[in-house]
């Protein structure tokens, strides 16, 4: 559908808000990769986004949200949806007793900077994670050892018919990489994490310990979206990868890192495509082997 005219008429309603028509998604996502958007709004406050998420629920259309972008994979040819791209600006955060509140484009390294800030322990595993409050939740993401399911207290969303909702605890659904979110198209606002007071130094040399084992074993200064799959029961993907003798093996600008085999990086000049038959090559392979089927743990948009 063509979205100009009702880019038009948002432009009206808002005229403060960032609306772009034809907006490459490669700048929206860590891989560098992806084709225009057909039109993307990118809200600079929490107001904003709850206005903007009404205009569209009037008009009928369902957004495509994303964060910061972390976890996707846009395809070459582009999307033919409207785009709302929750940047950090939509990101406060706040200690308040035992809980740090952080609205969705908030970033889990914010989020938990302000639980340390505040002598709180609980969150310091996410603070090397670089996605977004809101992507964090929905995915249930995690890491040395942590998940956001045990600390997320309450959430509050709009669901897919852009009403507002809350929900808290068990309702959350959590499980490895999964919530009651995962594949529905809701927008979530913020999220309350429920953490426990501790010391500060120690939270915070904790935090730097992690930053530190980071930057050793992961390819952090090449464009990936972080761990290309899930881990399997029993194993990590990693693990298999390597032993399948697929570190360094490209396609394209696509490679498995040579530093971790868990992570495709785009090594320049990488497109979807690359990374899709990689990934593909990946799976084919590790499953002759092992008999394990890695499931990707990146969003593959556009399927």
């Amino acid at each position: 559908m063509s979205y100009t005219s009702l880019v038009r008429d948002i432009k009206k309603a808002l005229p403060e808000l960032d609306l772009r028509e034809q907006e490459p998604m490669a700048d929206h996502c860590s891989f560098k990769v992806g084709g225009p958007a057909a039109a993307m709004a990118l809200p600079a406050s929490a107001a904003e986004l709850e206005g903007l998420c009404g205009l569209l629920r009037q008009a009928g259309v369902k957004p495509l949200v994303i964060g910061n972008g972390t976890n996707i994979l846009p395809p070459d040819e582009g999307l033919d949806r409207f785009v709302v791209a929750v940047c950090p600006g939509v990101g406060r955060t706040r200690a308040e007793g035992t809980t740090v509140t952080a609205d969705c484009g908030a970033t889990l390294a914010a989020a938990a900077m302000t639980a340390a800030e505040a002598g709180l322990t609980g969150m310091e595993f996410a603070h090397g994670i670089p996605g977004s409050v809101g992507g964090g939740v929905m995915m249930n993401a995690g890491a040395y050892g942590g998940e956001l399911k045990d600390i997320v207290a309450e959430t509050v969303y709009l669901d897919e018919d852009l009403v507002r909702r809350t929900i808290t605890g068990p309702e959350h659904d959590f499980s490895y990489r999964h919530s009651v979110f995962s594949g529905k198209e809701v927008v979530l606002l913020r999220t309350v994490f429920s953490l426990t007071p501790g010391d500060k130094e120690a939270i915070q040399a904790r935090m730097r310990e992690l930053a530190a084992k980071r930057r050793a074993s992961q390819p952090l200064e090449m464009p990936s979206a972080g761990s290309t799959f899930k881990r399997p029961v029993g194993g990590y993907a990693s693990a298999l990868i390597d032993q399948a003798g697929l570190r360094g093996f490209s396609v394209g600008g696509a490679q498995v890192s040579e530093k971790h085999a868990g992570f495709v990086v785009n090594t320049g000049g990488a497109t979807c495509a690359d990374i899709l038959r990689l990934m593909e090559h990946i799976q084919t392979t590790v499953l002759a082997r092992s008999g394990i089927r890695l499931e990707p743990e990146v969003l593959i948009l556009g399927r």
